[in-house]
């Protein structure tokens, strides 16, 4: 959920997720995480179903790994929400120049639950802005990966278009998005309606199915949408938000598959299957490595959206270099460890790049982990 950004001399940057580690485990992980690790943690983990890689080069199926497990997809699943404000961006149905309070914004966010994503886009954004265009909005839940700005595009552009984008592509292994902050008020609003202790509100998060949670996570926000909650009441609910209730929380997210979200990205990549207009609006929005002008050297273009809970590590991306050699990929990790979390997350992106421009890393990720 951090900012990417491909970099001089074809190199790929994600911060890390993980503060405070002692040095010497701070060099140990360095020394572990290769872009051959994530292809050894694959092979090492196909059997446990909380796995899966898919990838297409130049049209061919270079690894399928559990490629129809669905997994929760974190993040990445802003993706389809992009693409529906494209939509109707095109169709003139929004004004992308449009401006955002970003007072309204703030009313949603959450301090301490994105990893610094938020304040991040608005520290670019320059103090003195109170207002910022919606396409801004846009980059900022990609880009950044901002939950705000995400709730926020989810009330403006309406639940049901942004629901009915996966099928509008062909995809059908693609669970309903919902709004991401007000889920997580669902274990202080349960404990105040039923009188449960924190053990039995627990409980009762395992026990409760994905409908339901859903729906307590949709009547939440419409409540938002008359009085949005206060600094304190968020500070109450987050209280309770112990590992526990994370996990609940990770495990409830929307899922899907790396083969519909390569699909997804090979949409995206192709430039023929969306109309024009829409890439109009879609491209700035997903396609921030290219403002790089080192990236312009050697891609067309490219476009890529992650994301993680502590649990969980997911990225879909696409790119066509300046050769017309084209690349699909998707990443989906489930039930991390903290250690494997940290070593998976600091090389991605090499593992990214070596896919991407390395013909014998594509050859030794076949012949190690074949096609199932």
């Amino acid at each position: 959920m951090k900012k990417n950004a491909l970099y001089n001399q074809r190199k790929l940057l994600i911060p890390s997720l993980v503060a405070g580690i002692g040095f010497w485990k701070f060099m140990k992980g360095r020394n572990e995480a290769t872009p051959e690790y994530i292809v050894q943690f694959i092979k090492n983990n196909i059997s446990s179903n909380d796995v899966s890689l898919f990838i297409k080069h130049n049209d061919e199926t270079l690894v399928d790994v559990n490629s129809n497990v669905k997994l929760p997809l974190a993040s990445t699943g802003k993706v389809i929400i992009a693409i529906e404000y494209a939509q109707q961006a095109a169709e003139g149905i929004i004004d992308p120049n449009r401006e955002v309070k970003l007072a309204d914004l703030a009313k949603l966010y959450i301090p301490k639950t994105d990893g610094g994503a938020h304040e991040a886009w608005l520290s670019q954004l320059g103090k003195e802005c109170v207002t910022t265009p919606l396409h801004e909005v846009v980059k900022g839940m990609i880009t950044y990966s901002s939950n705000a700005n995400t709730d926020y595009l989810m009330n403006l552009l309406g639940l049901d278009r942004i629901n009915s984008v996966p099928k509008s592509l062909g995809i059908i292994n693609h669970d309903p998005l919902y709004p991401i902050y007000s889920s997580l008020f669902i274990p202080s609003t349960l404990m105040k309606e039923t009188n449960l202790t924190k053990k039995e509100t627990l409980q009762a998060m395992i026990n409760m199915d994905a409908r339901e949670y859903r729906s307590r996570a949709l009547a939440i926000n419409e409540e938002w949408k008359n009085k949005a909650p206060t600094e304190q009441e968020k500070k109450e609910a987050m209280r309770i938000m112990n590992l526990d209730f994370q996990k609940v929380w990770s495990d409830r997210l929307s899922r899907s598959t790396t083969k519909d979200y390569v699909s997804i990205m090979k949409i995206l990549n192709n430039k023929i299957d969306l109309d024009q207009n829409v890439h109009k609006h879609l491209d700035p929005v997903m396609e921030q490595l290219m403002k790089n002008p080192n990236n312009r050297k050697w891609l067309l273009h490219a476009g890529q959206k992650g994301g993680s809970t502590a649990f969980v590590l997911t990225k879909a991306m696409y790119a066509t270099d300046k050769d017309g050699n084209r690349t699909e990929l998707a990443i989906f990790t489930d039930n991390l460890s903290p250690s494997n979390q940290e070593k998976l997350t600091r090389c991605l992106n090499d593992f990214q790049l070596q896919v991407l421009t390395n013909p014998k890393f594509r050859q030794f990720i076949k012949e190690e982990v074949a096609i199932s």
